[in-house]
């Protein structure tokens, strides 16, 4: 089969009456399987090419039955390959979905062939630096080893993530409107969000741990700071910035000051706040791992510190990996609210891909 390249995908989708572009049948089943294919070759690679070096392949049980690394390695390949052909039956009976999944074909082929190298290079021949470089199958071993273990502290991660951005985000949006709306506010309070905004949010961990009772608190403490900053600065903003005549129409109709807060200033800032949300996001992220690698009794980043430790640094990775995923997530969340709240916005923002 022929490699299809990225900058030849446009040139499959057609431009629709209505101005849309769409796929032939033929076409997105052709670029399915493109999409996959790179899967195959990494499951083949596994399977075909000889193990040189000197690797111990160990077995665990895992249920009823016993499985070693390279077989869990390629069952977790295999359920790439059956969740990107689920997405692709979903697609296939809508345009704009089937246009967005092909545009990623040449993406997760390259994936699937970067896994086979990776597989060779970090397991088959051990040419990678070990044991900083694991390969994926003794990567996955982590979660045959103590897949519970990482669950717990995946769920604390996620607890002390949503406490402490969750009231980032109160406090940010409710601050950048009180700065944004009130003069006498925002001659008092802005500098001293400019001043906390340029201090890194790991520099107040020994205060939060003599403030607060918990290490817990302390760490939702360094996440609310963090993502106070950036919401509250991109609200204020977008409630500055909205333009008087709106104001002058809603008083010409009778509305009062909390009328023309939430119902003119806080909607015509929703695009900031959104903005502010998602960089505080990335930012908070960063913030909780390093939190928890300061003192936290689990979560991640305390997991990751406890590998280094004993130079596991495939747990290391098995940790990174479930992170990339939470974030993927947490981003995906956030980008069906926004487009929720923003779908006024829809044909009037070039939209990503576009």
């Amino acid at each position: 089969m022929s490699i299809i390249k990225e900058s030849t995908v446009p040139l499959l989708l057609k431009q629709g009456r209505n101005g849309k572009k769409h796929i032939s049948d033929f076409k997105f089943i052709l670029l399915t399987v493109f999409t996959v294919s790179g899967f195959i070759l990494a499951v083949l690679a596994n399977l075909l090419f000889r193990q040189i070096a000197d690797v111990k392949i160990t077995a665990y049980a895992y249920g009823s039955r016993v499985i070693n690394i390279n077989e869990a390695y390629r069952i977790v390949l295999a359920v790439l390959i059956l969740l990107y052909l689920g997405i692709a039956g979903y697609s296939f009976f809508h345009a704009d979905r089937r246009v967005k999944f092909s545009k990623r074909a040449p993406f997760r082929f390259a994936v699937g062939i970067a896994l086979a190298l990776w597989d060779i290079l970090g397991t088959k021949l051990l040419l990678l630096p070990q044991p900083f470089f694991p390969g994926p199958a003794r990567i996955i071993e982590a979660f045959l080893i103590e897949g519970d273990y990482i669950w717990q502290n995946t769920l604390y991660s996620l607890r002390l993530f949503a406490v402490g951005f969750t009231l980032g985000v109160v406090f940010g949006v409710g601050t950048g409107i009180l700065i944004g709306w009130f003069p006498k506010v925002y001659y008092w309070v802005y500098p001293v969000l400019k001043i906390t905004g340029v201090i890194p949010a790991v520099a107040w961990m020994p205060f939060a741990l003599t403030l607060f009772p918990t290490p817990f608190a302390a760490a939702a403490f360094l996440i609310v700071i963090c993502a106070w900053f950036s919401i509250a600065s991109l609200t204020a903003q977008g409630i500055q910035s909205t333009q008087r005549p709106q104001f002058e129409v809603a008083r010409t109709l009778g509305a009062k000051t909390p009328f023309l807060v939430f119902h003119v200033a806080i909607p015509h800032a929703m695009p900031q706040i959104f903005t502010g949300i998602s960089n505080a996001n990335g930012f908070a992220f960063t913030t909780l791992v390093m939190a928890e690698m300061m003192g936290q009794p689990g979560g991640l980043g305390y997991y990751i510190n406890a590998s280094k430790v004993w130079s596991a640094y495939y747990k290391v990775f098995a940790a990174i990996i479930v992170m990339a995923v939470l974030f993927s997530l947490i981003m995906k969340g956030m980008g069906l609210i926004q487009r929720r709240v923003l779908r006024w916005q829809k044909g009037l923002v070039k939209s990503d891909g576009q």
